[in-house]
């Protein structure tokens, strides 16, 4: 019997039904197979629970901060801060765009987001300046991965809540790795310039880079406030994405006077759309997991897997592997909140820190957006750059590789992750 269910999802899956929808329908179909339609009428419940949880309140309120912050015209200045302090090097917009992407990592947290928002404003730039546009792209997208590892981030939101971890100690656990992966990018892009000789841009002036540096001040208040809020324990990491939201209006309307009344109408709409995709996700993985749980399955695979190896360094290599697979086919969001209650007795079992596992995770699965046959980072920005898909993914390799190569170091250096939640106990 559950092989039939098996089955139906993944027929579902590649009848590129969407992953909410094939959840759902997967569990209800199963509650008919096995003849358990008596768990049906507590379903709604099962919805509702999923849901019923303060930390979830943090999406919808980043997701309100970043469209705050595009209205009001704060991450344009960004993005030309980060021009006009390293564009003239060689190579230097290969340079600003990982920057760029560092910056507004600590306001959307959201990669495809990012890659989108990203897309439109660097590729046609980097093509003036000579660069390939498959390059240009593929970078775009490659740096778009930070998003969800330095804080606020809407993937350790979400793992927080359903593992039970602090959102504030993943949210300071991603400070080093977000770092660590803007390293690994810009050395690579310096191996590359190097390579094909890229170009340099003309030099800013010191009064150039005085006005930019003011300009973008108030800009950086949000990821400020939100760092220094949740270290402080002024306010929680959910608090924090209140008080961003707050700073953010005021700032693009008062001191940069382009976020307009008209405008916020869109801002709310964009806001509540993007909220509801990914609160119906988490609703219908709520039933999923009740399925999971109802089966038997996390029990099963913890049996297996330490029947493998006792060892956590093998352990842990099997869950990259595994999840760099899954990485490639499932949506980042919908296999965290599927695989999450499955992985937490493992991590209990062989004495692994919820934090570090969540950081491990969640970069797993943001890789997946670089990954074919389903890696929605590729399709957004061949989507929007205009670059064929298979170009696209040909040009992305080097990064991949960058960030698998960083992933392991990640995994197997402990002290890299937990360093900063150590220091501050959390």
């Amino acid at each position: 019997m559950t092989i039939i269910v098996v089955i139906c999802f993944f027929l579902l899956l590649f009848m590129a039904v969407p992953i909410s929808l094939v959840l759902g329908i997967t569990t209800i179909l199963y509650f008919f197979i096995v003849g358990n339609t008596a768990l049906l009428p507590s379903t709604p419940m099962r919805l509702y629970s999923g849901l019923d949880n303060f930390g979830l309140l943090a999406i919808p309120l980043f997701m309100l901060a970043g469209e705050l912050m595009n209205g009001g015209g704060i991450t344009t200045r960004l993005v030309k801060f980060a021009r006009v302090l390293i564009g003239h090097v060689r190579g230097g917009l290969a340079y600003v765009t990982v920057i760029a992407n560092m910056f507004l990592a600590s306001i959307l947290g959201s990669a495809n987001a990012q890659a989108a928002m990203m897309s439109k404003v660097m590729v046609p730039e980097m093509e003036k300046e000579g660069y390939d546009r498959e390059f240009s792209s593929a970078l775009t997208l490659a740096s778009s991965i930070v998003a969800p590892i330095i804080p606020p981030s809407m993937i350790f939101i979400i793992y927080g809540t359903l593992s039970g971890t602090s959102i504030g100690g993943l949210f300071m656990a991603g400070i080093i790795p977000g770092i660590m992966y803007g390293i690994g990018f810009i050395s690579l892009i310096a191996f590359l310039g190097y390579k094909y000789n890229f170009k340099k841009s003309t030099r800013a002036s010191g009064k150039e880079m005085m006005t930019s540096f003011l300009s973008v001040l108030p800009a950086l208040l949000v990821p400020f406030i939100i760092i220094f809020g949740i270290l402080s324990g002024a306010f929680t990491a959910t608090e924090s994405a209140a008080v961003a939201s707050a700073v953010a209006f005021i700032v693009g309307m008062i001191f940069y006077k382009e976020l307009k009344w008209k405008k916020i109408p869109g801002i709310l709409v964009n806001t509540v759309t993007s909220t509801a995709t990914v609160t119906f996700l988490i609703a219908m993985a709520n039933i999923f997991g009740w399925m999971i749980a109802f089966e038997q399955i996390p029990q099963a695979i913890v049996t297996q897997m330490t029947s493998l190896s006792s060892n956590p360094f093998v352990f842990l290599l099997l869950v990259n592997i595994l999840l760099l697979l899954l990485g490639a086919v499932l949506d980042g969001i919908a296999a965290l909140i599927i695989l999450v209650p499955v992985f937490m007795p493992l991590i209990t079992a062989f004495h692994i820190d919820p934090i570090h596992f969540g950081v491990i995770i969640c970069i797993n699965l943001t890789i997946g957006l670089l990954t074919p046959p389903v890696g929605t980072g590729l399709f957004i920005v061949s989507s929007i750059a205009e670059v064929r898909f298979e170009r696209l993914v040909r040009a992305t390799l080097p990064f991949l590789v960058m960030g698998i190569f960083i992933l392991f170091i990640i995994t197997y250096w402990e002290g890299a992750v937990m360093w900063i939640p150590n220091k501050l106990g959390l």
